[in-house]
């Protein structure tokens, strides 16, 4: 099973293997900001439904509970479900690549296919409306 860390905090390491297996009905625990919930006796009064919680099941569910934008007051809930941290050797499986959002907003695309295509397609568009009405 997990490690015990011995420090003051005396917090409960577990490995990601053993968060995974933590996919079950019996079991059910998540990792947000590499600490582990076992929210298996919240399923039921989770007020997003316990779907939301089963879906993160077994992995890390840092990106949707932070998009949600729980309250203090469930920020505070949580830590009763707490149970221990990510062993550090595994928290880089987990993190997202920093370059991820950056990486979007500096793809480069060339400026034909954003103007001139779209140009293009708008002049042959008003060519065949004047054919069509001048015929008319």
């Amino acid at each position: 099973m997990g490690e015990t860390r011995t420090d003051q905090a005396a917090a409960k390491y577990y490995r990601l293997s053993e968060v995974e297996e933590r996919n079950t009905f019996k079991s059910t625990w998540i990792i947000i900001n590499h600490n582990i919930y076992d929210v298996t006796k919240f399923l039921d009064e989770h007020p997003g439904g316990e779907e939301v919680l089963r879906e993160q099941a077994g992995g890390d569910a840092t990106e949707s509970f932070e998009d949600v934008g729980h309250s203090s007051d469930a920020r505070e809930m949580a830590k009763s479900f707490l149970i221990g941290e990510l062993h550090p050797d595994d928290r880089p499986k987990i993190a997202k690549p920093p370059e991820s959002l950056v990486t979007t907003v500096h793809e480069t695309t060339s400026w034909w296919s954003n103007w001139l295509i779209p140009g293009l397609a708008a002049a042959i568009v008003t060519l065949m409306y004047r054919m069509y009405t001048g015929e008319g």
